[in-house]
């Protein structure tokens, strides 16, 4: 009995853990959001990051509030990158995390794709607003950083940007390496959003802290920096190319080819004709090769979205001092 009680219990710890796994919309997972916020430090000036400590300080998390992510050496804003997801439930505002653009779908306004509960881009810019008041709550700045640094993140993740009636990739069942997708309660743990926020990820961190690949992806990408510091702020676009790196490279590197669904409205993996099962019969495959292509993507993702997260806080930090000086 003590035997069957002990393996009843792994049984249900491993499927919830699969669960949270499968989750959608959780884009880059601790490690990555926690990368893309140690890199905007980088890349802050020495008034934002004042600003920034400051209000994250002045009004920290709930203590009682349950975190699924490490506080690298208690960075205050790479703790603050992963608690959009630990309130997502409790807010009730899944929608924000992402943008659903069709594939295949033609560049239009972004305001056709971002349903009536908002969306990852409209999100950014709700916050961005009010960060900028000084005369906001200070908690509702405070919490203003937090969604900013996390949706930034997320909005480059291809997958937060593109939708085959496949939840973001968590209706695609892949075979990862020697990893073999199972069906758990009509979900995929084993999928390609997962495969693209944490499996391509961690593999090609190979052990690292956030903080020792942050470093790495700075040396790797500093020829880079000043033409995407130019580039300025352009949240629509971010959203754009996010979409395109998931048709050419998530879907498009992909073997065997999915094909493009007919856009509908789909909650769970049993929609859309039982779109989970179908793409199970496929046998998606994702193995070396396809490691060899994501991961550069993932790289430069990862440090696109700190560089451009340290230009909205730089920004907010001077607009919000300004609005200050005037009152």
């Amino acid at each position: 009995m003590k035997l069957f009680l002990l393996r009843l219990t792994l049984i249900l710890f491993l499927s919830a853990t699969l669960l949270f796994h499968a989750a959608p919309g959780r884009a880059w997972g601790c490690n990555g959001h926690q990368t893309v916020a140690l890199l905007a430090e980088q890349n802050l000036t020495p008034e934002a990051l004042q600003f920034v400590n400051k209000l994250l300080s002045e009004n920290p998390v709930d203590p009682a509030l349950k975190r699924y992510c490490n506080d690298p050496a208690h960075d205050l804003l790479a703790d603050a990158s992963t608690w959009p997801d630990d309130i997502r439930n409790i807010a009730k505002n899944g929608p924000w995390h992402y943008i659903n653009i069709p594939r295949g779908a033609p560049r239009a306004p972004l305001s056709d794709y971002c349903g009536t509960e908002s969306c990852v881009t409209q999100a950014i810019t709700d916050q961005i607003a009010i960060l900028k008041d000084p005369n906001a709550d200070p908690r509702q700045r405070a919490n203003a950083i937090r969604y900013i640094v996390h949706f930034v993140g997320d909005l480059h993740m291809p997958l937060h940007a593109s939708t085959n009636d496949d939840q973001g990739g968590n209706c695609v069942p892949v075979f990862f390496f020697w990893r073999t997708p199972q069906a758990v309660h009509a979900s995929y743990p084993l999928n390609l959003h997962y495969v693209w926020d944490t499996a391509i990820l961690e593999h090609d961190m190979a052990g690292a802290e956030p903080s020792e690949y942050a470093a790495y992806l700075s040396r790797s990408f500093a020829e880079e920096l000043p033409k995407w510091r130019a580039a300025g702020i352009h949240v629509d676009d971010w959203a754009w190319e996010s979409h395109e790196l998931a048709e050419s490279v998530v879907y498009g590197q992909l073997s065997p080819t999915i094909p493009i669904e007919k856009p509908m409205s789909v909650r769970t993996c049993s929609d859309d004709n039982n779109i989970g099962q179908r793409m199970l019969e496929l046998h998606v495959s994702a193995g070396d090769k396809y490691q060899e292509v994501a991961a550069p993507v993932v790289r430069t993702r990862i440090m696109q979205a700190g560089l451009r997260l340290a230009l909205i806080l730089n920004d907010a930090a001077l607009s919000a001092s300004a609005k200050s000086t005037r009152n």
